[in-house]
């Protein structure tokens, strides 16, 4: 970890207000609703095996850290309040000052006494505290933060922060036997200030489990990280997040508890008002001429034997990998082709993939939407904008979103917007409600791409102004998902849901299309602004790298993030 430093109150103005109890600011628009009966989803606690955990949202203020340059990036630190009786704080909290956030921790009891193999106890106290920081201002403030040091066979699961220099009481927090730990690493960057007057540098980032997804089962605790070297975000760290033991899954929601959570939740999904390419059902596509292609029956569309698909994907191939073998394409006839591609929203609908995340405490509802073809990117380039013909254009496009729910109580914690190649995690707090707690999901024209917010969002350089344009703007074509769904998948439940057939088709959706962009390029190059000087490779590179076409896509469950967490 490195030796204790101080920071001195000439570079920050650091506020000690202990005991202020803090709620945070930021609540649903409505009510959780009494989620339908299941086993351990919405009832306050969650079993881990040897450990069960309380998920707390009420905190002491204990220490804020502001830079004297402003509030911005400033960080403050708390501890739990209204601990139940028999649990323990396992580490304290921060979050940024000025940021609204639905930020939690864990804390812990025992359910079982010791380990049959080691006579150990789940939990134990620390045996001493090493002082990691500490700051004085000379406006009265001090903060302390201390690293557990924890017995043999233990781990520290966070740090804890006080007003004193005299180390904290033992009592004041637990560390968790090895074997119910998983490596943590650290997550966003929260506070990341340098010192005016002496070497030191201060860093505090999120943490979150070294493995995520699906089968992963590393639970976050909420706790934080510091150091006074950037570095050490790149080693191994010195405290580690919990593991949950139990492979019941009993806190995630049962198929009734999913259908509340989808019609409580769902949001709409608006279209920009000159869409021209729509969203349909899977069947609809199917139904309306989808043709699949086999490799060995020639190359792409230079072949007539595509094959009629049924409405429910029965004769797709399944199963496997993406082998390039197969890809579905549009209909050959062109005023056939020209309807189908223009998409049908009134078929439209999600489906929705349920899976366990963080362990099992959180749960992740991913909703897929289809369109059965991708329209031509626009780039903007400086003041102007430049609509391609073709660049980005391909058939059969997937998109989705995902909301991250706290399987204590069902709340919505944050939604991951799907971006072509990227995306990005928003807070609960950010996002746009319309109908109670359903929030909007803005489709991009002709991409649609998701995003939580109406505007037009550069994939490049927005420092430059030049990328691929995504503009979203509310309108009258919509799909409202709380209502238009349909459950796909969700494994933990075993046999309760019937996948589609469709579902396991595992090769393309659309024909490989690569197409010959320098021309188009070069439109762009030559009207660029005196001002910006690119070569062709170095333009090229700002661009989403999926607009210009490449293999097909592929369908949900061949994506990284059906199994995995999505990219963050």
């Amino acid at each position: 970890m490195g030796e204790m430093f101080e920071w001195w109150g000439e570079c920050c103005d650091c506020a000690s207000e202990f005991l202020e109890e803090q709620q945070y600011p930021f609540s649903l628009p409505s009510p959780l609703p009494q989620w339908p009966k299941g086993q351990d989803f919405g009832t306050g606690k969650i079993c881990l095996g040897e450990l069960e955990v309380v998920q707390i949202t009420t905190f002491e203020k204990i220490w804020s850290c502001t830079p004297l340059l402003g509030k911005s990036n400033g960080v403050t630190f708390y501890k739990p309040v209204k601990i139940p009786n028999g649990y323990f704080t396992l580490g304290h909290h921060c979050q940024p000052t000025n940021r609204k956030s639905s930020g939690y921790l864990l804390v812990a009891k025992s359910i079982s006494t010791v380990d049959s193999s080691s006579n150990s106890p789940p939990l134990q106290k620390p045996l001493s505290y090493t002082l990691i920081f500490s700051s004085k201002s000379r406006k009265n403030g001090s903060g302390y933060i201390w690293l557990p040091n924890p017995p043999t066979g233990y781990k520290s699961a966070g740090f804890i922060v006080s007003n004193e220099p005299n180390e904290p009481d033992l009592e004041e927090v637990r560390c968790v036997r090895s074997n119910l730990t998983e490596s943590c690493e650290v997550d966003e960057i929260i506070f990341d200030r340098n010192s005016l007057f002496s070497k030191s540098r201060f860093y505090v980032w999120n943490t979150r489990p070294c493995e995520r997804g699906m089968l992963c089962k590393g639970v976050p605790i909420g706790t934080f990280f510091c150091s006074r070297d950037k570095s050490d975000e790149d080693s191994s760290l010195s405290i580690a997040c919990l593991k949950n033991v139990d492979s019941s899954y009993a806190a995630m929601p049962n198929v009734d508890q999913i259908h509340a959570l989808v019609q409580h939740y769902g949001p709409t999904i608006y279209f920009h008002p000159d869409e021209a390419y729509f969203p349909s059902s899977v069947s609809w596509f199917f139904k309306n001429g989808a043709l699949l292609y086999k490799e060995e029956d020639g190359d792409n569309n230079n072949n007539n034997n595509g094959l009629a698909i049924d409405s429910n994907g029965s004769n797709l191939p399944c199963g496997g990998k993406n082998d390039g073998e197969f890809w579905l394409d549009l209909p050959k006839e062109d005023e056939k082709r020209d309807y189908v591609k223009r998409g049908n929203i009134e078929t439209a609908e999600v489906y929705v993939h349920v899976k366990p995340s963080s362990g099992g405490t959180f749960t992740d509802i991913s909703m897929w939407i289809f369109c059965p073809f991708n329209g031509p990117s626009t780039i903007k380039a400086g003041p102007l904008d430049y609509a391609f013909d073709k660049i980005g254009q391909h058939v059969g496009d997937w998109e989705h979103y995902t909301l991250r729910l706290s399987n204590f109580n069902g709340e919505l914690f944050c939604v991951y917007f799907s971006e072509h190649s990227g995306g990005e995690w928003v807070d609960a707090s950010e996002l746009e409600f319309i109908n109670g707690n359903k929030f909007i999901v803005y489709a991009s024209k002709s991409g649609h791409a998701s995003f939580p917010h109406e505007g037009c969002y550069i994939q490049g350089s927005e420092k430059l102004g030049i990328g691929a344009r995504n503009d979203c703007a509310k309108s009258e074509y919509s799909v409202d998902s709380s209502r238009k769904y349909c459950v796909v998948a969700a494994e933990y439940i075993g046999d309760g849901i019937t996948e589609p057939r469709w579902l396991q088709y595992m090769r393309e959706w659309g024909p490989t299309v690569v197409y010959k962009s320098g021309s188009e390029i070069d439109k762009i190059m030559k009207n660029l602004p005196f001002f910006i000087r690119f070569s062709l490779e170095n333009l090229v590179e700002l661009f989403p790298t999926e607009i210009y076409g490449e293999e097909g896509p592929t369908g949900p469950k061949e994506k990284d993030n059906w199994l995995g967490d999505e990219r963050c």
